[in-house]
């Protein structure tokens, strides 16, 4: 069975959130591991309620984890951050660069090469924010030392994901360099991979001016 009606596919959602997450907590699993089973039961691979297109679940799962975060973003205060600065480039950093390092290391050990590996290796030190914070929630673990520390970690990664994104086009290279160059320069329409990597930087910074001069401004308005 299968249905391509937003309104049946919100009452699905629900009607799975309601008997999954009280069983996966009552079993002390956490909602997070129910709404994986959810998913599953009712992915392509077993009901089938869903469908094969995820386009339409990937908008709602995107809004979900926005709003969370939102939330969590709300009972922030900004002099709690800074008082785990350290922490966030400290232990962050550390575990950043060590787990892109080691997993590079393995990398280039099966024989791959050095950008596939560094790229592999800064792919797998991210960790999914939204999952992690619900966890922490929902162990009332946000606000102990280990909560604290694991909360700063994950802002580190969220801030390195933006010169990971930066540094990706570059590492688009292949062992012939006129090959590497087509390839590059097809899947970014024609543009060069140092244009696009540019690009990030530039679009990076313009978010980062407009708020603190402009969206700022509007705010206080």
């Amino acid at each position: 069975m299968t249905s391509n009606d937003p309104i049946v596919l919100i009452l699905v959602y629900l009607a799975a959130m309601v008997i999954t997450v009280p069983i996966a907590r009552k079993l002390g699993f956490g909602a997070v591991l129910g709404y994986l089973i959810a998913g599953a039961v009712l992915g392509p691979n077993l009901l089938g309620i869903l469908g094969t297109s995820q386009e339409k679940i990937l908008h709602f799962s995107e809004f979900g984890i926005i709003m969370m975060l939102f939330l969590i973003g709300l009972e922030l205060q900004p002099s709690v951050l800074w008082k785990i600065r350290g922490p966030i480039f400290g232990s962050g950093g550390i575990q950043v660069v060590l787990t892109t390092l080691s997993i590079m290391a393995l990398g280039l050990a099966l024989g791959g090469s050095w950008q596939a590996a560094l790229s592999a290796g800064m792919i797998l030190s991210l960790s999914s924010t939204a999952i992690v914070l619900q966890t922490l929630q929902e162990k009332g673990a946000l606000k102990t030392t280990g909560g604290s520390s694991a909360f700063s970690v994950l802002l580190f990664q969220d801030m390195a994901v933006i010169p990971m994104l930066a540094l990706f086009p570059l590492l688009m290279v292949q062992s012939d360099p006129l090959r590497s160059a087509e390839v590059i320069a097809g899947a970014a329409g024609g543009t060069p991979s140092w244009l696009q990597a540019l690009k990030v930087l530039v679009a990076v910074g313009m978010v980062i001016v407009s708020g603190k001069f402009l969206i700022r401004p509007i705010f206080r308005i």
